[in-house]
């Protein structure tokens, strides 16, 4: 598991962390670009609006999200580039405990459930 705070420190900030959860600030401008890195099951809360596109194992996804969303986000493995005219800035709530059914398959950035 590669962690977004080392891999691209510049965007990412430790905000708080306990024995359950971590929550981690991200903040980029157009045209930024993160290292590939690994969230866990987490809940991703949008402060701005955003348009970003994701890359992960050869797929390829665009995200554009409206401010002030909260997404759930399956433990996955990306890189994301703001492809998008303005900052992105958001909070992820990353969960420590496991999913009690096993890590989730094939879904690649956020979504509504």
């Amino acid at each position: 598991m590669s962690d977004p705070l080392e891999v691209s420190p510049d965007l990412y900030r430790l905000v708080f962390e306990n024995d359950r959860v971590r929550v981690l600030e991200y903040l980029d401008r157009p045209g930024d670009s993160t290292g590939t890195h690994s969230h866990p099951d987490s809940v991703m809360v949008t402060l701005t609006g955003f348009s970003r596109r994701l890359t992960s194992g050869g797929r390829e996804v665009e995200v554009e999200m409206p401010p002030f969303q909260a997404r759930w986000l399956d433990a996955q493995e990306h890189s994301g580039t703001n492809i998008g005219t303005s900052e992105t800035h958001t909070l992820f709530i990353e969960l420590k405990e496991p999913r009690p059914d096993g890590p989730a398959r094939g879904r690649l950035g956020p979504s509504e459930s």
